[in-house]
């Protein structure tokens, strides 16, 4: 039975509130959430990067059934993979086996931060893989000593680890990221219901494991209103990941998506309160092979109104898929 997700957009609510939306999301009957780990909203008409990390503890603490993922977090520029596998074992622990650490080759606007430059996206690959090899080492318990391409660690050691680790995921975009996966992941993570994605995925050992997507919606009762705040928060997403992950700052893609117009948004995602158009566009993740969908609702304030909806119309009815 395909799973469906709410996501906690860090880029678009300050903490407190990601918090109070969780809770209701759980009690609205999602099963599982998912949080992006960011240090820049994509537009400033956002607002918003508090610590991810931080809203996952918290959040850990305020729910008790729903599951908890990071969608992603970058182990290789801002964060440093021996402390990433400290943080994932940490949430394990307080979430009583809740949590999945999703992981990803990063984009320059959030990884920029730390005065680190940004590297090709072949070398952002081969330190993710590096990142995930330390991650696991770590998660055994024993004193983790390392001195590869791109990282070192010496004589580490995580002192808490549950007893049950915490599945590691792959966010993938092309052949050689879903081998990555496919290789050395315990799920697969995409924002496109590409179906050769999965394919690639379980050609290389992906058989049978979980397989997240996300799928970015607007809902409101009004359909312009929602058409229009797609448009001015959201009009990030269609530049496509070969460019979100180059720019660097929110500014950058103000001009970039300069000439996206409200109807390339419209048609983009569904808008509105139709719940046969939110089915649709969950559909084509779900006959892509995706075994779980996370659904993203665009607007920080407009959160509660689309959670009460989507517990009496959406989630009924995408059951059904």
């Amino acid at each position: 039975m395909v799973q469906f997700g709410y996501t906690m957009m860090t880029e678009q609510a300050g903490p407190r509130a990601l918090v109070d939306d969780l809770v209701e999301a759980e009690r609205a009957g999602f099963d599982f959430s998912v949080t992006s780990d960011h240090y820049f909203p994509w537009l400033a008409s956002q607002g918003h990067a508090p610590y991810a990390w931080s809203v996952l503890g918290a959040g850990a603490q305020a729910t008790e059934r729903i599951g908890l993922m990071t969608y992603v977090t970058c182990p290789t520029v801002r964060y440093h993979p021996a402390v990433v596998a400290q943080k994932a074992a940490t949430m394990q622990l307080l979430s009583e086996g809740r949590f999945r650490l999703g992981l990803g080759s990063g984009e320059n606007l959030n990884e920029h931060v730390v005065g680190a430059g940004w590297p090709s996206p072949e070398v952002r690959l081969t330190m993710l893989e590096e990142a995930v090899v330390i991650i696991r080492a770590l998660f055994t318990g024993e004193n983790v000593d390392h001195q590869g391409e791109h990282f070192e660690v010496a004589n580490a050691r995580l002192w808490d680890l549950p007893g049950t680790l915490p599945p590691v995921g792959v966010a993938v975009s092309g052949r050689r990221s879903c081998a990555m996966a496919g290789r050395l992941a315990d799920l697969v993570i995409a924002t496109e219901p590409k179906p050769e994605l999965i394919h690639a995925f379980d050609q290389h050992g992906g058989a049978g494991k979980p397989r997240v997507g996300q799928i970015p919606v607007c809902y409101d009762t009004d359909r312009d209103a929602a058409v229009a705040r797609a448009h001015d928060q959201f009009r990030w997403s269609v530049g496509g990941w070969p460019v979100n992950a180059e720019l660097p700052a929110p500014s950058s893609f103000e001009g970039a998506t300069r000439y996206v117009t409200p109807q390339d948004m419209a048609q983009a995602i569904p808008c509105g309160d139709d719940v046969d158009d939110f089915v649709d566009a969950v559909r084509r993740y779900t006959e892509a092979g995706f075994t779980e969908v996370a659904v993203v609702q665009v607007g920080g304030e407009h959160q509660r109104p689309f959670i009460g909806w989507a517990a009496k119309e959406l989630l009924p009815a995408l059951r059904e898929l």
